[in-house]
This record gives C-alpha cells, structure tokens and sequence, in this order.
C-alpha cells in the first residue's frame, strides 16, 4: 500500500503522502486507494444488499485525483516534488467533480445517484438545484465537463475505468420509491465518506487507525448483563414495584424471540424500563445477528444518567456516549475515534444527533449512519418526538426498519399515537398523514399493568378550570415536609419560588448543567434521609431524573407532563401500609407559553372536562386518547416542509434537495437563542479559572468541553442585553474563529437561581425551562 521514494519526481499518480519515522516519504497510490476504498464501501453497503453500488461509488470517488493540477498540488504543497521555480503551486483543486460526470455519463440517469455520493465526500451531499442553502448545485456541477476531460486526459487504469454499472435494487427490497430515495443515497454516502476517512487514516495515521479496533462486539456482554440483574434483583426488597420490575423484565426478554420491526415498549414510570429494554435489544440482537444497539434519548440530562447506569452493567469500554456535555475526563483516544462513525457495540446519544443525522448533508454528520444498519434502536421518552418534524421522523423509522434492517423500540409510560393515520385531515395533507404500521406492544397487557403500577391519586387543587394564585399554592406548599412543585416557565418557577420559605429548592434551565447535577444529587440524598426538602422547579425534572417525592404539584399542561410529574411521586411504592402518593394538579395565574404547551394544555383541559375519569387515571388509553386529540388540533407535522424537499415529485429522478433540508431540519432551533458560560464554582471545578485559562491561550478542545457543562442558553434578546450591559465578553475577541461569550463581572450569577435575567429590560415569560 506504500514505498519509500526519492526526491525524483515519481510518474505514478498519488492520493496522499507523508513522512515516516525515520524520515522517508511514503506515498499512497491512487490506484490503490480507489480500490481499497471501493472495497470497504462495498462491506458497509453490503449490510443492506447493495455491494456494488459502494464497490462503483469508491472506485470513481477520487477519479479528480488524476488531473495533472491535482497531482502537481499535491506535490507542492506536501513538500513531496516541491518545485522551487513554483509559488507553491494552485490553490484547492476540485477533485470530486470528475467521477460524478463520469458516473452520469457512463451510466446514464442512474449515474446520478453515485454523482450526489462522489461530488458531496468532502463538501457534503449538494443540492440538486441551487435553493437555500450555501454551495453549488449538483446540476451546475454536472454542467462542467473540463474536469471530467482533464482527468481522462491523464489515461487513468483501464481497471477504474471499466467499474461496473450498480445492478441491485435499492436495499434489494422493500424501496418505497421516492419517499425513502434520500434516505438511501445518504446511506451510500456513508459508506463511502466512512470508507475513504478509513482507509486515508490506515495511510496517514496507522497508529490512530489501530485504536478503532478496540471497542469489542454484543455477544460477550450477555453475560455481563445477566450477572448485573441477578445481583440487582438479589438486593431488591419484596415489595409489589419490585415484583412488576421483574414481570416487565421477563415480558421484554421473551418478546425478543419476535421478528424484526417496529416494538413499542409501554411501561409505567418507575418501572425499570431502560434496563428492561436493554435486556431486550441485548437478547433480540443476539437472535436475530444485530449488530449494535443505539440508544437515544431527548435530553442530556437523561442521557448521562442513563450512559452511567449502561457502564456499570457493561463497563466503560462497550458503551459510546455521543452528546454535547460529554465530560472530557471519561473521553477516551478510542471513545473519540468512535464518536466519528459510532463503531461501538451499544451507543448512547441524543435524539437531535440521531434524528439530524438521519437528514444531514455534512460528512461528519452523515459518517455514522451505515453503523445503523442491522441495528436495534431504543428511542427512549418516545412522546418526546418532536411533532414539527413528525412526517419525516416516522417516515426515516420506517426506511430504518424496512430497507435496513433495524428494529425499533418506542419506549415510554405515555405511548404517543403514532399508529396508524395521524391528524384529523386526509393523509394527503400535510396536517395529516399514515404514521408508523404493525407496531408490536411487548407487555401483553399494558392497562392492566398500569393499574397494578398505580401509586399516586390525581386531584385538583380548587376548582377545575380556576385559576390558583401562587400565594394559594405557595401555602399548600409550605404545609408539606417533603414536596417538589412543577411550573410551566422560568418566570413561573421564580415567582412561586419567591413567597416559599428561604431553605426552598429552586431548579430550572437559567442554572448550568453542572449546577443542576449537583442541585438534583442533594435532593436525592435529602430524601433518602427522610429530612424535609421542598423543591420549585420547571418541567425539566420530569423525564429520566429519578426524583421520589410524597407529594407533588403540577401547573395544569399536557397529559405526558401531567403524567411525567406523577413519576415523581410515590416512585418505589413505599409509602406506609401502600398509602397513595397525593398528585395535585393545579391551574396557574398565567397560562403555558404559546406552541404546543399551550395546546397540551388547553387539550388536557378539554379531556379533564369531557372524559374525567379517564383523564385522571392517567392509562395507556388515556394518553392515546390525548394524542389523538393534541394532534388533531396542529397544522402540520412537517412545518419545514422537510418531505417537499427530499421526497416531492423530483425524488422520482433523483433531484433532492439534501443541503437545504439538512439546513431546515433543526430539531433544537438555535435560531434566537445564545450561549453564556458563566461562573460556577463546586467540587474541584471551577469554570471562572477555565474560563481564564481559555482567554489566555483560545479555543482548546478540554477546556471547551468542561465549559459546556457550565453553559446557560438565553433568548438572543437577552443576550443582546447582557452585552449592552457589559455583563458578557467575547473570549476570543470580534475577529476570532469562535462566537464565545462568558460572563465577566461578579454577581451575574447566583448559586440558587442561576442566571440573573432581572430589570425593567427583561421580561421572564419568554423563558419556558
């Protein structure tokens, strides 16, 4: 694959080269690499049925490289052949253009689909036509022949040349057409960019190269986790939540026998699904040759519990945690190789770093996703799909299951329906559509479940439907020893707050991450020491923080919310002599932000009026009932048009828009919003120093990770005033790489509200979390 060559210049066209240990220049031949690259994206693709169409896409991808511009570059700038008459040689050559006119040309309309793949390796998938978003148009692309000529000019091997026409259907069968067209081609390219990436580094860096290997395989964890529940169980007392754990567990195991496809998991709060479901994907994975299991999860602050919950079952090095507030002290060289291709048996990540990727344009994004093929998914606090993108979301986990081989499992205590049509206009509509089909529950009986996980009683505090004054709830409240109380906004959180007793809890999203971690971490403990503790706090405690309060009181909102709530209450049964935890429910001076909390609540409203009883048993055909009519009263569920641009009349040819809809689908709109890092002091951490250090030295990768656990995000508007104000800086000044603001005077912020967004210039009700 190399040779040591002299400073003569070397006729045979290269792809890379570099300096070895002892000095000699190495060199990768072109030719070698087109083949070995094609030969690793034919592996990836042949997951899904469709070797050669990664074979052809490697073997053309660099066919660029041949152009004598490309090759004297290469050699200038490396230093290689430097000609010292030259100025150092051209700037970039394009050298992706040349097998994306060779693909169309040679194979005609087909031609196209590897043209996206080989155009977009370094650049990312184009656009078919010049839209939205930056860059050029694959068809302008394509109307510029000069690169393709110079290339063949250059006589490349007749072996390159002569690649062979894809004949396999796409993903051999169960193709939707053009719904599901985007979705394949962005898999090829995956293959491709993960293959060239590869096989570039065995070349460039083959010490790096040999760390990939190290992360082993899903067979030898079996054992490890069967040990752990044994132990688990061992230690667990008696008690009938206990015995319900044990029965969910056993349900999930045996429904791993069950083919492939679509699962949802309907569990109450509490009742141990994410192991229960592990020990599903684990023993269904096992049966059925997955090869990884993928677990996502809408928030960071559940997926860090949930990661270190799978690394004491599993251990560090079989678990790959892939989101943004990632400590940097459990980052590993090889945990970091893996984040670039999720070539881990068991990843824990984000639904935003999933789901975006699943409609990415960008090579790095985009890399992973053939790692997905034949794999077992956990979409964990599956309510929590964002409805804005719901079409296209249902629409990539259905491509997921039918054409590459991945079962899915819809994991919550409050089942969305996602079954069947969805929205209460023709699935024609936008508004309306056919949601996922042959969805197999694995509790045999989730009702009966539901009631025999009962711990809490729902009621209202006052009249249904009357507005409560916080100076009401606030004295309910102080009565109780123990009470966590859940509001609807920031501002909510601090008004009530502010009329409770000084020792109170305060808890919301204008406090860092690791401000909250530690905050939630007194709380567990106060409670376990049976000490009294009262708790203000957003609706961020409500999925996945394992919280075990007596008594809780929630603002009026959405069915789920309602319900998320009461999984903080009376969580492991052990109120004296099976005593009930007491749920209130209240209705707030203000009513939810307008979108859709405010329509959660006006539908939970509706259904607490009209079906009651049903409402307050909060049942799995409660929360289907409440879905129903949450999604009957939205506009659209794909409000980016995001299936226009990927799947309209063009898909049918191949012309997608991929640039300008990986732009649009944004699960997390960061538009309007802004990041402060701010002082925060405890443990061995201190951000103000970190913050220091990075000023004096700029952006470094440790330094920057450790901040993010130390990171507010405000309202654009917000920020602007904290900068007018001169609260914030810029820590790398107006011409640097990076938007980085941090707080720079004393006081910004507080050790038990957080982030001080006070004054007659702020205005709280524009903060919801």
């Amino acid at each position: 694959m190399t040779e040591s060559l002299s400073r003569a210049r070397h006729v045979e066209p290269i792809a890379h080269v570099r300096i070895d240990a002892s000095g000699d220049w190495l060199v990768h031949a072109l030719d070698e690499h087109l083949k070995a690259v094609g030969q690793i994206s034919a592996g990836f693709a042949q997951l899904f049925g469709n070797a050669d169409w990664g074979a052809t896409a490697g073997i053309l991808h660099d066919l660029g490289k041949y152009k004598v511009d490309f090759q004297d570059y290469i050699r200038n700038r490396s230093g290689f052949e430097r000609d010292e008459a030259s100025d150092g040689g051209p700037g970039k050559v394009d050298h992706t253009a040349a097998g994306a006119l060779y693909a169309v040309e040679r194979f005609g309309p087909v031609g196209r689909i590897l043209a996206y793949v080989i155009a977009g390796h370094h650049s990312g998938l184009p656009d078919w036509y010049k839209l939205d978003a930056p860059g050029r148009s694959l068809s302008e692309r394509l109307s510029e022949p000069h690169h393709l000529q110079e290339s063949l000019a250059e006589q490349p091997p007749t072996e390159i040349l002569s690649v062979e026409r894809p004949t396999t259907l796409p993903c051999a069968q169960g193709f939707k057409g053009s719904e599901h067209a985007h979705l394949w081609v962005r898999m090829l390219f995956s293959c491709l960019v993960d293959a060239d990436f590869l096989d570039t580094e065995a070349f460039m860096d083959p010490q790096r190269s040999q760390l990939r290997d190290l992360r082993g395989q899903l067979l030898p964890l079996q054992s490890s986790y069967d040990a752990y529940m044994h132990a688990k169980q061992a230690r667990a007392d008696d008690t009938i939540v206990n015995r319900l754990r044990r029965q969910i567990l056993q349900e999930c195991l045996e429904g791993a026998s069950k083919p492939p496809g679509l699962f949802s998991l309907t569990v109450p709060t509490g009742g141990g699904k994410t192991l229960a479901s592990i020990g599903f994907a684990l023993e269904h994975a096992l049966r059925h040759g997955k090869q990884r299991i993928i677990v996502a999860i809408p928030y960071t602050s559940i997926i860090e519990q949930t990661a270190q919950v799978l690394r004491e079952v599993f251990g560090d090095d079989a678990v790959l945690e892939h989101h943004s507030n990632l400590d940097p002290e459990r980052e590993t060289i090889s945990s970091k190789l893996a984040t670039e291709n999720w070539d881990a048996p068991i990843v824990v990540t984000t639904n935003v770093q999933l789901f975006e990727s699943l409609f990415a344009a960008r090579t790095s994004a985009c890399r992973k996703l053939h790692n997905l093929v034949n794999s077992v998914i956990i979409l964990d606090e599956a309510q929590m799909l964002p409805v804005e993108f719901l079409k296209p979301v249902l629409s990539a986990i259905t491509g997921l299951q039918k054409l590459f081989g991945v079962s899915v499992v819809l994991c919550t205590a409050t089942q969305p329906a996602l079954a069947g049509h969805i929205g209460d206009r023709p699935p024609s509509s936008c508004a309306g559509f056919e949601g996922l089909q042959d969805v197999h529950e694995l509790m045999g009986d989730p009702e009966r479940l539901a009631e025999c996980f009962k711990r809490v009683q729902v009621r209202f505090l006052g009249k249904q439907g009357q507005p409560v004054e916080w100076a009401t709830v606030a004295q309910e409240l102080t009565q109780r020893p123990q009470v966590l109380a859940i509001v609807n906004s920031r501002r909510d959180c601090r008004d009530l707050h502010a009329l409770m007793p000084d020792d109170t809890v305060h808890l919301s999203a204008l406090m860092c991450g690791e401000h909250r971690s530690i905050t939630i971490s007194t709380i567990k403990e106060t409670l376990q020491r049976g000490s009294p503790i009262r708790v203000v706090s957003t609706q961020l405690v409500e999925a996945g923080v394992d919280l075990d309060f007596p008594v809780v009181y929630r603002a009026l909102a959405g069915l789920d919310s309602i319900a998320q709530a009461a999984g903080r209450c009376n969580r492991e049964g052990r109120l004296a002599n099976g005593t009930l935890g007491d749920v209130c429910v209240f209705t707030p001076p203000r009513a939810a932000p307008l979108g859709l909390l405010r329509k959660g609540e006006d539908t939970a409203k509706e259904m607490f009026r009209r079906e009651p009883d049903l409402a307050l048993s909060l049942s799995p055909r409660a929360f289907t009932r409440y879905f129903e009519k949450l999604y009957g009263k939205l506009n659209s569920f794909d409000e980016k048009d995001i299936m226009g641009l990927l799947a309209g009349d063009g898909a049918r040819d191949f012309q997608m828009q991929f640039r300008t809809a990986a732009m649009k689908f944004r699960l997390i709109d960061d538009a309007g919003q802004k990041a402060i890092i701010v002082w925060y002091k405890a443990r061995k951490f201190d951000s103000k120093s970190e913050i220091d250090a990075l000023r004096a030295i700029g952006p470094k990768r440790s330094i920057m990770r450790k901040l993010q656990r130390c990171t507010v995000t405000v309202p654009e508007k917000a920020w602007i005033e904290l900068r007018n104000q001169g609260a914030i800086e810029n820590l790398v000044g107006p011409e640097g790489p990076l938007d980085l603001w941090a707080q720079c005077v004393p006081g910004l912020y507080d050790q038990t509200f957080g982030l001080r967004l006070e004054g007659p210039n702020f205005k709280g009700d524009e903060f919801v979390c």
